[in-house]
């Protein structure tokens, strides 16, 4: 057998039919819808706002003395995450005598869960961030 001979194309073989090798992944996010969830993530890349906030989704509300001991942080340090967190729009503040309580908002912090949508065996391994999210989408509104 000589090289020509591999290099040779046989005329009566017909081509194999095109078949897509991946099925289409739909519509990626709005743009808005992305800046916005660009934003929520920023602020919760910060790992004492992620932390409080685990805290607080778990519990259904906090007080900032309920959250000194665990993060291991000052009152006003604390304080000042919070705010961060509710000028966000992920918290809501109520102030009761002295103290002020924060509760979760549910509706962008489901939105963020959903837009990451991460099956229940992935959401596991991610341990902390995953118990956010499980709670987070098992929350019902109030």
């Amino acid at each position: 057998m000589y090289f020509y001979d591999i290099l040779s194309i046989d005329v009566n073989m017909k081509p194999l039919p095109m078949i897509d090798c991946c099925t289409p992944l739909g519509a990626p996010m709005s743009a808005e819808a992305a800046g916005k969830m660009a934003s929520a993530m920023q602020v919760l890349a910060d790992p004492a706002r992620l932390r409080a906030l685990s805290l607080i989704t778990r519990a259904g509300e906090a007080c900032v003395c309920q959250l000194t001991g665990p993060l291991g942080l000052s009152q006003p340090t604390v304080s000042h995450h919070l705010k961060v967190l509710q000028d966000a729009g992920l918290l809501e503040r109520e102030k009761r005598g002295r103290w002020a309580f924060y509760r979760p908002i549910l509706a962008p912090l489901r939105e963020l869960a959903d837009s990451l949508a991460i099956a229940e065996p992935e959401r596991e391994s991610l341990g902390d961030v995953g118990d956010v999210l499980g709670v987070i989408s098992s929350l019902k509104p109030a």
